[in-house]
């Protein structure tokens, strides 16, 4: 693989990566229960923090500590889909925009049930707010892989003097 489409891979990712955060926060700011649920604990948290700040305390660790951990669980729900799926494509020369829009997002969506070991619900009254959770994501995932296909998926398996030739007739 060249430089140049490294730097492509690389570039799409990025704007793969902000898109899905992006669409992943609308989505959240869209479902009037999580709308409510993330306003509830965000602003009760941020005025505390901002709170303690104000009178020269230190945060308070575990609201620190929560912070991360809610910044770890995004970061992981927005770059590891579309990074997997992108290596997956360039190493195969896939350019298909249903395997990057697809498999991202479905790979997003099913990235909570996966890392709690495809274990159902816990209650029979969380279903349909995990179902709204799950669309949501995979919303979101599908949007990074649309974005990356453009950038550079469509483009996977290409040599780097035919990536950028005009397309012949």
């Amino acid at each position: 693989m060249s430089l140049g489409r490294l730097l492509a891979v690389a570039t799409a990712l990025l704007m793969a990566v902000a898109c899905g955060a992006l669409a992943l926060g609308i989505g959240v700011v869209m479902d009037p229960v999580l709308r409510d649920l993330m306003g509830t604990l965000g602003l009760s948290g941020l005025e505390a923090v901002l709170s303690d700040l104000a009178e020269g305390y230190a945060p308070d660790p575990a609201m620190v500590e929560g912070a991360v951990s809610l910044g770890r669980a995004i970061l992981l729900l927005v770059a590891v889909p579309p990074a997997l799926n992108a290596v997956v494509g360039e190493v195969l020369g896939w350019r298909s925009l249903a395997w990057y829009g697809g498999a991202t997002g479905l790979l997003t969506a099913l990235l909570p049930w996966l890392m709690r070991g495809g274990a159902g619900p816990a209650r029979a009254g969380i279903e349909a707010g995990e179902g709204r959770v799950t669309a949501i994501l995979f919303c979101a995932g599908g949007i990074a892989g649309l974005i990356y296909w453009l950038g550079a998926g469509r483009f996977a398996g290409r040599g780097a003097a035919t990536m950028w030739a005009a397309p012949r007739r």
